[in-house]
């Protein structure tokens, strides 16, 4: 979840880049909708419906989800885009991006957004139940307006709290299969809270003089490296500890157990290799060490979920 005012207004001096083409105009609209971090988002989705059901849901509702949930997550994405597009503009990592570029209207981009949640509310509504869609756009109004709005710009705790944000998918996919939430759902909602923050301030710790230089208080700009990568290690502990809750919550079985202990194992010790070496040259490299295996680490935990359930209920 990435990237001067609070509503950004038209970028000045951006390079311009028109798309050319039909084709490179829809992968621009596409590039809004940051589709690895959708991707990531519905990781965790089909495996909390799969908790939620005991067993494989029908491929018709998991598929309306997937589809439902992308479109609200790209919807998500495509707003924060437009209100951070002056911000995306001093940052190297983002500067790339299609409205810094000038590949598409901010004006369009908005009703590109805005659209795109309208289309998941109604298909979630449609194809699974009310509670799943008020989710779904919750999630976006949390990660636009209290996020990206709000927190990013003043605290350093931002990430702390938005990432709730990332976590409402579990929450969607569980309602969507029962049409109420329950004590599991919120398990698995509070481990990708407390993945999100160790998560997202390795790649800041990365990134620390673009998040500086767009004047974004992330911890490792405000409170320095060393600090940064010892708070990583602390949420990564407390990561561990909540996976080991699920099993107090529900039936899950032994694969979990051990995947949660295992992959919780690695994520700690990686964690405190980053913390050892957070002020040394290389740095960078160990803080994406650990950005890349945070991703890993989440898609197979949850992988562990969905086998697990689907192992028990044949």
């Amino acid at each position: 979840m990435s990237q001067s005012s609070d509503v950004a207004s038209p970028s000045v001096g951006a390079v311009r880049q028109p798309s050319k083409g039909i084709a490179a105009r829809l992968g621009a609209y596409l590039a809004l909708t940051k589709p690895r971090v959708i991707e990531l988002l519905l990781v965790t989705t089909v495996p909390a419906m799969v908790l939620a059901a005991g067993e494989l849901p029908s491929i018709g509702l998991v598929a309306a989800v997937l589809l439902g949930g992308g479109l609200a997550a790209g919807g998500a994405n495509t707003l924060n885009c437009w209100v951070e597009r002056d911000r995306d503009q001093v940052m190297k990592r983002t500067r790339r991006r299609p409205l810094p570029t000038g590949q598409i209207e901010p004006s369009h981009a908005l009703v590109f957004g805005i659209v795109l949640e309208v289309l998941a509310f109604a298909w979630l509504w449609a194809t699974a139940n009310l509670l799943s869609a008020l989710l779904a756009v919750s999630a976006m109004l949390f990660y636009v307006f209290v996020y990206t709005i709000w927190l990013k710009p003043r605290s350093p705790q931002n990430i702390v709290i938005g990432g709730a944000a990332g976590a409402v998918p579990v929450l969607v996919g569980w309602a969507a299969v029962t049409g109420q939430l329950a004590a599991p759902a919120w398990v698995l909602f509070a481990i990708v809270f407390c993945w999100t923050p160790p998560h997202f301030w390795a790649l800041a710790l990365r990134y620390r003089d673009d998040y500086a230089a767009a004047g974004i208080p992330m911890l490792p700009v405000v409170r320095g490296t060393a600090i940064a990568a010892r708070q990583i290690l602390v949420y990564s502990v407390v990561v561990l500890a909540v996976t080991l809750v699920l099993p107090v919550v529900d039936d899950v079985g032994w694969l979990y157990i051990g995947a949660a202990v295992v992959l919780g194992s690695a994520f700690v010790a990686q964690a405190f290799r980053l913390s050892r070496r957070a002020t040394g040259a290389n740095a960078g490299a160990e803080a994406m060490r650990l950005f890349t295996f945070s991703n890993v680490y989440l898609a197979l935990l949850f992988a562990a979920v969905a086998v697990d359930t689907i192992i028990r209920s044949a």
